[in-house]
């Protein structure tokens, strides 16, 4: 499966969202602690949503271990955060379970305190660790999601 893993993420930093997708399988299911959790069609349209969104994206990665039922990949995005003008490099652990040859869950793992210090500076550096700032961010990015999917109807 390794390259299944190879193939998302090289398709994640040539930011082509549709190939991206084709790794996943229909039953897909998606946890980080930006997003929350996000089944189906919701997986797919959030990595569209942040293709079109993030205008200057690069992403690094390393495929850590692949086998026929699980994979690691420790990934490196730097980008600027629209609403801020913030620059953010954010590093992330991903986790996979694979069914049918594809992605069927997929957990992104990184601190959100450290995210929200570079994307809110002094702000984020007091809230970033907290309950309320990880539901308040949630809230934030599935109305986000919810405005991108409703666009594309």
């Amino acid at each position: 499966m390794k390259e299944v893993l190879q193939g998302f993420y090289q398709a994640f930093a040539n930011k082509d969202a549709e190939k991206m997708v084709t790794y996943y399988h229909p039953e897909i299911e998606f946890t980080d602690p930006a997003f929350g959790n996000l089944k189906g069609e919701h997986v797919k349209n959030m990595w569209r949503m942040l293709i079109q969104n993030g205008k200057d994206l690069e992403i690094k990665f390393e495929v850590l271990n692949a086998d026929d039922i699980k994979g690691k990949v420790s990934w490196i995005a730097n980008y600027t955060v629209s609403r801020t003008g913030r620059k953010v490099e954010n590093h992330v652990t991903a986790y996979f379970m694979f069914k049918d040859g594809l992605i069927v869950k997929h957990v992104d793992d990184f601190d959100p305190k450290a995210w929200a210090k570079q994307a809110l500076g002094f702000k984020g550096w007091l809230i970033g660790g907290t309950g309320f700032f990880r539901d308040q961010l949630q809230k934030q990015t599935k109305q986000l999601l919810n405005k991108f999917e409703a666009a594309k109807k």
